[in-house]
């Protein structure tokens, strides 16, 4: 499968790694109003995207495109075989991309504890991917434009 990226899309992977810590934060905010788990859940998403697509970018110098963590962590993999360990996890809110944004005739109901869970297990992902490449959320700066 090809995938392509949009030219505009920074190619430092400090700024992958910075905007996905701060999906994550977005996350614990929208976790205190429980009209919002479904946010919480599309940002958990989000981050494991961006952290994903942060570390591939250190490793190999490619950003790729495309939004399937699945796909995401098994390239990831190829790079460091402990990724395997959130295979369980992306597979889990890879269809939260889409589902938790939008409203359909079946709605994505998530509870408390799931939305904590999710938070808790991407905050992990989130710390592994950070200790690989040696970023530090609280040091960086993003480039000014």
């Amino acid at each position: 499968m090809a995938r392509g990226y949009r030219e505009s899309d920074s190619k430092r992977y400090f700024d992958w790694l910075y905007y996905g810590a701060l999906d994550l934060r977005a996350a614990k905010l929208l976790l205190e109003d429980n009209r919002c788990y479904n946010l919480v859940a599309f940002h958990c998403q989000q981050c494991v995207e961006k952290a994903m697509k942060g570390y591939l970018l250190w490793r190999n110098h490619k950003l790729l495109d495309g939004h399937n963590l699945p796909w995401l962590c098994k390239q990831a993999m190829v790079e460091d075989p402990h990724f395997r360990d959130y295979l369980p996890l992306v597979s889990e809110i890879n269809h939260y991309y889409i589902e938790a944004r939008y409203p359909a005739d079946f709605l994505l109901s998530l509870d408390s504890d799931t939305a904590q869970e999710l938070l808790i297990n991407t905050g992990d992902m989130l710390t592994f991917v950070n200790q690989l490449v040696k970023f530090d959320f609280t040091s960086y700066h993003p480039k000014k434009m």
